[in-house]
C-alpha cells in the first residue's frame, strides 16, 4: 500500500537532514572550569563551533543520569545526558576557539576568542546572575570588553581580512591579554585601555597556541611553521626558538606545533607536533624526552609531574615525565580538542559531536553529556 504524498514537504525534509548532520558535527573546542572555592567542581564552561559559550551544572548532569532523564547511548554504550545550560550566550560569529578566566572569584572576567578575530569579555558575576537562555541565543548579554585584531594594509591601501584568534592567555599582574593570531603574530592587549601594547613578530605561519610564563614575564607560542618561540614581553623580541623536529626524526611528515603546556613551576614545557610530544627543560634549554602517541595530539596539560593529553582518538592519555604511559581512559568524544583540570583532579574532555566527558581523579566517569547548540 502506497503512502499519501499529498502533503509531502520536501524542503522541510531536506532541512531536517541538514540540521541533523550539522548537529552531529558540532564540536567543543574548549572547556574551562569556573573559579570556585568548592572542592567539588560544579560549573563547566563550554565553547563550541557554532560560536556559543554555555555553562553547565555538573551536579545537574549527574542527577539526570541518575534519573535517566533525556539520555541516549554513545558509540561505546555509555549513557549520554542531553544537558540544559544554566547560561548561554552567542560569543562569536563563527567558532569560539578558547576561553580563559581573568582573575578569580566574583570579580573574574570570562574571556573568549574566535574565528571572527575578536576577544570578548563578560563579568562572570553578571553571567551567573542572568537568565541567558538558548531561545534568546544569549543576545541580551552584551560583553563589557570587545577587542578586534588589527588589519594590515597592503598594496594600493587594501586592507587584509581580520585574522582569527586561535588561543588566548592572560597576565593579571601586568593587566595583559595575549592572543595567538592567524596572521602569524601574537598580540598583547592592555585590559584597561583596550589597546594593543605589543605585537610579537617572528613566526612564518599562523599561530595555533599560546601560554603565559608570568614568572619570567614571557609568553610561549606554537605555530604552523613547526616551531615554538619564547618571547620577552618587555621588548617584544623572541629570546628562544624551539624546534621539536630539529634533533629528532619525527614519525610522519608533521611539522606544526599544535599545542604547548607549562607545568606549575614554569620550568617544563611540553610541545606537540602531530603524534609526538617533546618535553623541554626551559632553564637548561634542553629537550629531555619525546613521547609518541597513537593519534595527533590536540590538547594537553600538566598535573603535578605527569602529562595529560587528548587528540584525534577517544582516549585520555596520562604519561610520566620520561614518556612512559601510565593510563588510557576511553572518552565519549571520538576526537577530543580540549582538556581542562579542576584543582581537585577532576578532568573535563570536550570534542567532536559536542560531547563532554567529566572524569574523576580516580579515573571513573562522573557524567557524560551532549551540549546544547544554537
Amino acid at each position: 500500500m502506497c503512502g499519501d504524498a499529498t502533503n509531502w514537504d520536501e524542503h522541510g525534509y531536506k532541512d531536517s537532514i541538514l540540521k541533523d548532520r550539522d548537529f552531529q558535527t558540532r564540536t567543543v573546542f574548549r572547556t574551562a572550569w569556573a573559579p570556585s572555592l568548592n572542592p567539588n567542581p560544579d560549573t563547566l564552561l563550554v565553547a563550541s563551533s557554532d560560536g556559543s559559550i554555555a555553562s553547565y551544572s555538573i551536579s545537574s548532569c549527574i542527577s539526570n543520569l541518575n534519573t535517566h532523564s533525556g539520555l541516549f547511548n554513545t558509540s561505546n554504550d555509555r549513557l549520554l545526558a542531553q544537558a540544559q545550560p544554566s547560561c548561554f550566550i552567542q560569543g562569536h560569529d563563527g567558532p569560539t576557539y578558547d576561553l580563559k578566566f581573568y582573575g578569580d572569584g566574583e570579580d573574574a572576567l570570562l574571556l573568549s576568542c574566535g574565528d571572527d578575530g575578536r576577544i570578548r569579555g563578560w563579568r562572570w558575576k553578571e553571567l551567573t546572575g542572568s537568565n541567558c537562555s538558548v531561545s534568546s541565543h544569549g543576545n541580551d548579554m552584551k560583553p563589557i570588553l570587545d577587542l578586534v585584531n588589527p588589519q594590515h594594509r597592503g598594496p594600493w591601501g587594501a586592507l587584509s581580512p581580520i585574522p582569527e584568534n586561535n588561543a588566548i592567555a592572560v597576565n593579571t599582574q601586568e593587566g595583559s591579554i595575549f592572543a595567538a593570531s592567524g596572521d602569524s603574530c601574537a598580540y598583547c592587549w592592555d585590559l584597561e585601555t583596550g589597546k594593543v601594547k605589543m605585537v610579537f613578530k617572528g613566526h612564518s605561519d599562523y599561530l595555533h597556541c599560546i601560554v603565559a610564563r608570568n614568572s619570567s614575564n614571557q609568553i610561549i607560542t606554537g605555530s604552523e611553521d613547526g616551531t615554538a618561540r619564547i618571547w620577552d614581553c618587555k621588548s617584544g623580541k623572541s629570546v628562544q626558538v624551539i624546534d621539536p623536529g630539529k634533533d629528532f626524526k619525527l614519525e610522519g611528515s608533521v611539522s606544526w606545533v599544535g599545542c604547548v603546556a607549562l607545568d606549575a613551576s614554569e620550568s617544563w614545557l611540553a610541545c606537540s607536533s602531530g603524534r609526538n610530544i617533546s618535553l623541554w627543560n626551559l632553564p637548561a634549554s634542553e629537550c629531555i624526552s619525546r613521547i609518541s602517541t597513537q593519534a595527533t595530539v590536540q590538547d594537553m596539560l600538566f598535573e603535578n609531574n605527569q602529562i595529560l593529553a587528548v587528540g584525534a582518538d577517544p582516549l585520555l592519555n596520562r604519561f610520566d615525565m620520561n614518556g612512559v604511559i601510565l593510563s588510557q581512559i576511553q572518552c565519549a568524544p571520538p576526537s577530543a580538542f580540549s582538556i581542562s583540570l579542576y584543582p581537585t583532579g577532576v578532568v573535563a574532555v570536550g570534542g567532536y559531536g559536542c560531547c563532554v566527558d567529566v572524569i574523576s581523579q580516580f579515573g571513573s566517569h562522573m557524567c557524560t553529556f551532549h551540549c546544547q547548540c544554537v
